[in-house]
């Protein structure tokens, strides 16, 4: 309760009033990074030390993992605004302590004036910085809708879950060198791209230890506290939203607000050996091409081989390739769409998929094709376990850093560009190089395809690991190599997200990896015929591991930047 008081959640019922209740154990001006902490009730990671102190409190004041995701959500938007957002969307998956199991998709929607060939010049040849630069690339908003739809599973009052929140963008924090460093490099987009004045554009540089208030923000999330959802996708927000819309030549309308849906689905599960994988169906991609890389990999000897050996890293980058060629040919919205999501996860499927595998020899991305089937970055993560074992991931975003660069005037937050992860033009590769065909073209009211895999993963029901990852087309593979580097190579929570990593997409036939990846396995792989292109970081991973004899949580932050620890 101690916390409770010293937060001032328990007494605040306005922004003005928030602003003035004293913020000593939030402490944010002067907090640090945890990059790992080992506790026994409940642990958060997220991309911010703030925001995972945000949901710890959360945690010891009676919430449960589902009150503590949407509190560090909401505290992210404020803190991390280059990817936390309340502008754009997301996915969440649970595991609940009774067993069931949940995935609500509050990804962005194509605005109903939307279409096909809607950045495309008059010789049908892709606008690209039209899908990406200001107003006409941001998708109808999610996150706030997911929010309240994760409320049937929480405890605590959703006012006690956005205070803290509020508290942060009405009396302002400090900021870290790197989102002084951001919001630096982004300054010239901030001024192109804004229609009304923003907090994010600063005379002088920015630098660490700058306070960056938001009191537009802070008055846009008071809003949706007294009022719910609705304070965001009807009202004075939702008229803030489209009179940007029409200073800045956009197509969203009230009436795309206030149809949006956030949708329950049906969490997708597989096993693997011993292990059950919790993760995200559709318009997720990264659920089903998970399943079926490790549906590959699992009659190999991993294990055997070692982590980063040149056998066991050539098969895993020929099992990303062949799974990425998979999500650009048949994957799309499933409400659009129909996806032979069975036959791609079906085992001898996967089986023929790897007929053409040869060990330690590179395959080409020319020859490996999709499947024959039978007929018929910039982006954030958190993962949250309490006491009582309940698991949470959630990866939410804005598409690009700080999405679309355009702020909502006199509402205080940014917009996504998430319209370019639909196909602008099916065979011309997104921001992030991949490719994709008329499944996933533009619709009105489509939801985009999405790379985003918050997994749980249970072992006798139990749940052993929460993880996810930020990094736009290399979330999938930073995932699997991470359930790899844990299940297969046993390593620790630490080492397993800040070991360097390797990517393959299909397209472009290279493999990336970080620069410190290991000399001698790059060097045999380059004997066997890829192309290895270095590569600053890939991914931010957050996982959260609970150990089934000891029941105590090791909980890790990615070095690769801000990202950080908290529990109890």
């Amino acid at each position: 309760m101690r916390l409770l008081i010293l937060l001032g959640i328990a007494v605040c019922t306005a922004a003005a009033a928030c602003a003035q209740q004293p913020l000593d154990q939030l402490r944010p001006y002067d907090y640090s990074v945890e990059k790992d902490i080992k506790v026994l009730h409940g642990a958060v990671v997220s991309a911010h030390p703030l925001a995972s102190r945000v949901g710890a409190i959360i945690l010891q004041q009676g919430g449960n993992a589902v009150d503590a995701a949407i509190a560090t959500q909401l505290a992210l938007a404020v803190v991390y605004p280059g990817a936390g957002n309340i502008g754009g969307g997301g996915f969440l998956v649970a595991h609940l302590k009774n067993g069931k199991n949940i995935a609500i998709d509050y990804r962005e929607t194509a605005p109903a004036q939307s279409g096909r060939d809607m950045y495309l010049d008059s010789l049908g040849n892709p606008i690209t910085h039209l899908s990406l630069d200001g107003h006409l690339a941001a998708g109808v908003p999610g996150t706030i809708a997911g929010l309240f739809a994760a409320m049937k599973y929480a405890r605590l009052p959703f006012a006690k879950l956005i205070d803290p929140a509020i508290l942060l963008a009405a009396k302002g924090f400090a900021i870290t060198a790197a989102e002084a460093s951001n919001l630096n490099a982004f300054k010239a987009d901030f001024e192109k791209l804004n229609t009304a004045p923003t907090v994010f554009i600063k005379e002088q540089p920015w630098k660490a230890g700058d306070t960056l208030i938001q009191q537009e923000l802070a008055h846009t999330l008071t809003l949706i506290r007294n009022k719910g959802a609705a304070g965001f996708y009807t009202g004075e927000t939702a008229a803030h939203i489209v009179a940007e819309m029409k200073r800045g030549n956009g197509i969203m309308t009230l009436a795309d607000l206030k149809n949006y849906k956030a949708r329950e689905r049906t969490a997708r599960t597989f096993k693997y050996k011993g292990y059950t994988i919790v993760t995200m169906p559709l318009p997720s991609s990264g659920g089903i091409c998970l399943q079926q890389m490790m549906g590959m990999v699992e009659n190999y000897p991993l294990a055997e081989w070692g982590f980063h050996s040149p056998r066991a890293v050539q098969l895993m980058i020929e099992v990303e390739r062949r799974a990425y060629a998979d999500r650009a040919q048949f994957l799309g919205d499933p409400d659009f769409v129909k996806v032979p999501v069975a036959k791609l996860t079906d085992k001898k499927y996967l089986a023929t998929r790897m007929q053409n595998f040869i060990p330690l020899q590179a395959g080409s991305s020319d020859s490996v094709k999709a499947g024959v089937l039978p007929e018929s970055n910039e982006t954030t993560h958190l993962s949250i376990i309490d006491a009582d074992g309940n698991a949470v991931s959630v990866t939410t975003t804005l598409n690009g850093h700080y999405g679309s660069r355009t702020v909502v005037g006199k509402a205080g937050f940014l917009l996504n560009n998430e319209m370019d992860d639909f196909s602008v033009k099916p065979g011309v590769p997104n921001m992030y190089g991949l490719v994709g065909t008329e499944a996933n073209a533009i619709q009105p009211g489509k939801r985009m395809l999405s790379s985003m895999t918050p997994t749980i993963v249970l072992q006798q029901h139990f749940p052993l690991y929460a993880l996810g990852t930020p990094g736009g087309s290399t979330i999938i593979t930073s995932v699997f190599q991470t359930l790899m580097n844990t299940l297969e190579f046993d390593l620790s929570p630490a080492d397993a997200v800040n070991m360097p990593k390797f990517h393959h997409q299909w397209l472009p036939d290279e493999v990336a990896v970080e620069n410190d990846f290991p000399d001698s396995t790059i060097q045999a792989l380059q004997g066997m015929g890829y192309k290895i292109v270095k590569r600053s970081s890939i991914g931010r991973t957050e996982i959260i591991k609970r150990s089934p004899d000891t029941r105590y949580l090791d909980a890790s932050g990615d070095k690769r930047g801000d990202d950080s620890a908290a529990g109890y």
